[in-house]
C-alpha cells in the first residue's frame, strides 16, 4: 500500500457515521447488509447513506453485491488488513512480532486477487451528481427520479454553485405527490462532492445552461460530464394552474432523460462514447431513441 492510499483510507474514516457504518459491517460478516437495513440501524436517511457508501467505495473499503433484488454491502476485508500492515510495516524495526500484542491483529494479508468477499457477483454502482446554480428544483427533481427508479444500479446525488436554503416547496410537493420519498432532499453546496473524503463520480450532468457563469469544480478524473439545459421553476410565471403545467412537462423531461440514460450498454460505451451519448441526451435526440 502506498503513503496516497493510506492518506485517502483515513480521510474517509475520519467522519463519525462512516466508522459506525464500517463497524456494523464488520460485525455483519462477508455476506454483509442491504442499504436499508443499514439506514434503519444508524439512523440516517436514504441519501446521507448514500454519500457515505459512496465516500467508502471511492477509498475500497466496501463492496457491493446483488442477492435476489437488493444490493447489499459488505466491508472489504483485506483492504482493512492492507492498511494495518502498511501503519505497522516499520514498528520494531520492522519485526512486529517484537511488538506484543500488536503481532496477534496482523493475519497474514491474502492475495487481493483470489480472496473472496461474497459468493455473488459483484455489480457496478454508478455515482450521478446533477448540478443546477441552487439545487432547489431540477437538479433536485433528478436526483428524487434516478434515486427511485435506479436503485441498485445508480447512486444520485445533487448540488449546487450557490445552493438555496431549501428546495422550492411546490417542487417538494410535486415529488411527493408523484411516489417519491423527499426527506432526505436538500439543497447543498458542490463543494461537499470535492476533495480526498468526497464520494467518487462516475457522471456530473449540468441541468442549467451556465451555472451563473461559474467554472464547475474537478470532480476527478473519472467523471464522465454532460449538459441537459433545462427551465428554472423558480423563473415559471403564470397562475397556480400554469406553473403546475410547467412542473409537469419538466418533470416529464427530465424522467424521459434519465430513462434512456439508465437504458445505455455502459458496459460497451468507453469515456467519450459515454459523454457523447449523455450530450445526445441534454440536446433531444439521443442516438437510436425516437425524439
Amino acid at each position: 500500500m502506498e503513503t496516497t492510499e493510506a492518506a485517502n483510507i483515513l480521510a474517509a474514516l475520519a467522519q463519525e457515521t462512516r466508522l459506525s457504518l464500517v463497524r456494523l459491517l464488520m460485525a455483519a460478516g462477508p455476506s454483509g447488509l442491504a442499504a436499508g437495513e443499514i439506514a434503519a440501524r444508524l439512523g440516517v436517511v436514504p441519501s446521507t447513506l448514500s454519500f457515505h457508501l459512496a465516500a467508502l467505495d471511492r477509498a475500497g473499503l466496501i463492496v457491493a453485491s446483488r442477492q435476489g433484488r437488493s444490493i447489499r454491502y459488505a466491508a472489504r476485508i483485506v483492504a482493512f488488513r492492507a492498511l494495518l500492515s502498511f501503519l505497522t510495516e516499520t514498528c520494531c524495526a520492522g519485526s512486529p512480532g517484537r511488538c506484543g500484542d500488536l503481532a496477534s491483529l496482523l493475519p497474514d494479508i491474502p492475495d487481493p486477487e483470489t480472496e473472496t468477499m461474497t459468493p455473488d457477483p459483484l455489480i457496478p454502482a454508478f455515482n450521478v451528481l446533477f448540478l443546477c446554480t441552487r439545487n432547489s428544483a431540477r437538479s433536485i427533481m433528478a436526483e428524487a427520479i434516478l434515486g427511485k427508479h435506479g436503485a441498485g444500479r445508480f447512486r444520485a446525488f445533487s448540488a449546487g454553485s450557490d445552493p438555496a436554503a431549501t428546495p422550492l416547496p411546490e417542487v417538494m410537493e410535486k415529488l411527493a405527490t408523484l411516489g417519491h420519498d423527499v426527506a432526505g432532499l436538500a439543497s447543498k453546496s458542490w463543494d461537499l462532492f470535492t476533495g480526498p473524503g468526497a464520494p467518487r463520480m462516475d457522471f456530473v450532468i449540468a441541468l442549467c445552461d451556465t451555472l451563473d457563469n461559474q467554472a464547475c469544480p474537478d470532480f476527478g478524473d473519472r467523471a464522465v460530464t454532460g449538459a441537459w439545459p433545462l427551465p428554472d421553476p423558480a423563473k415559471f410565471t403564470g397562475n397556480a394552474a400554469e406553473r403546475q403545467t410547467l412542473l409537469n412537462e419538466l418533470y416529464a423531461s427530465l424522467r424521459r432523460r434519465i430513462e434512456i440514460f439508465m437504458s445505455l450498454p455502459f458496459d460497451t460505451l468507453d469515456r467519450m462514447a459515454a459523454k457523447a451519448r449523455l450530450d445526445e441526451i441534454g440536446a433531444g435526440v439521443p442516438r437510436g431513441v425516437n425524439a
